[in-house]
């Protein structure tokens, strides 16, 4: 689908009305006219909102400040709210979406490689608080995804590092044919669209099953609970995709030592990633790591979930005590 079709793709979900469009500073010259454009000629009034780039606007203030932007609009039950940028416009304005008058319906448009394969799938929505990463949020599924792979052309080198973390993710923990087409490491930049399509599979299927992250979609959290560590110690310097590529590494290594996976998983994903040209080391020590993973949101009560390969292609859980925890750190 192609961003300038946007209009009429939305008009089976949306009769009419206003769409109010959040977007950043990065995304908004490249991209927002034409949506703009597209929606407005499909019928639709429209307002925009363009935010600060970064980690940083995923923030109770940035979501207070929208909230009372739809609300000076005014927007109403029957119009909606479109994200269009990357995984922090679409985390964002989808809470916003999830929460004004209890609920607006939401269209993600992702124009990034990491958002088009996680954020903008599956309905999970959030901002970050000072004690956690996404540890504010709700589940609000989008009523459409634009997926329009021409919005990554734009993209510098390091957004694409970020993307692939979480493509190499998919591959791991469930689609061993993936992990081996990525090793020509060209044929994302060359044609993203099957990849990002499989991926987006693999994900709707694991949604399908657990939307609401009660047991099965843990999967997905395949190293992020290191990689969220990792990013709020670096102040949110060290971006996602970068962080889940240390956090993948890692957690294979521990596994590998625990004798939860053979040598050989370890050794190609990390053969893989260094491929990408992903440095895998973490600047932070094990006692630093651990104390933040203490407000994770996979913790139940004293023990903690984590996700571990036990051979490429898939991935399973494996529940261990804090204590525990400790000492496999």
């Amino acid at each position: 689908m192609k961003l300038a079709e946007i209009g009429e793709r939305t008009k089976p979900f949306q009769e009419g009305g206003t769409l109010a469009v959040i977007t950043d500073e990065n995304v908004a010259p490249h991209f927002l006219e034409t949506c703009l454009r597209s929606l407005e000629d499909a019928g639709y009034r429209t307002e925009s909102r363009i935010i600060p780039a970064g980690e940083e606007s995923k923030s109770g203030a940035m979501y207070l400040e929208l909230l009372n932007w739809l609300a000076e609009i005014p927007l109403t039950r029957s119009d909606g709210v479109v994200a269009l940028g990357g995984g922090v416009v679409g985390d964002l304005a989808g809470f916003v979406a999830a929460t004004f008058l209890r609920g607006v319906k939401v269209i993600q448009v992702p124009t990034t490689l990491l958002s088009a394969v996680d954020s903008s799938v599956g309905g999970k929505t959030a901002i970050n608080l000072p004690a956690g990463k996404n540890l504010a949020g709700a589940f609000h599924q989008p009523v459409l995804v634009v997926q329009d792979p021409d919005l990554l052309r734009t993209l510098p080198r390091r957004a694409w590092m970020d993307g692939i973390g979480e493509v190499v993710k998919y591959g791991v923990l469930g689609d061993s044919e993936l992990f081996d087409l990525l090793t020509d490491t060209n044929a994302i930049y060359r044609d993203p669209e099957p990849i990002i399509t499989r991926c987006v599979e693999i994900k709707r299927e694991i949604v399908r099953q657990d939307e609401f992250d009660l047991g099965l979609r843990h999967l997905l959290n395949f190293g992020h609970t290191i990689a969220h560590a990792v990013e709020i110690l670096s102040d949110f310097r060290i971006s996602h995709g970068i962080a889940v590529a240390k956090g993948m590494d890692r957690i294979t290594e521990i596994s590998v030592r625990q004798g939860w996976c053979g040598r050989e998983v370890y050794d190609r994903l990390h053969a893989l990633l260094l491929e990408y040209g992903f440095d895998l080391s973490i600047p932070y020590t094990n006692d630093q790591i651990y104390e933040i993973m203490l407000s994770d949101k996979k913790r139940e009560a004293g023990d903690i979930d984590l996700v571990i390969p036990e051979r490429i292609g898939r991935c399973v859980t494996r529940r261990l005590t804090l204590e525990e925890l400790r000492q496999v750190l």
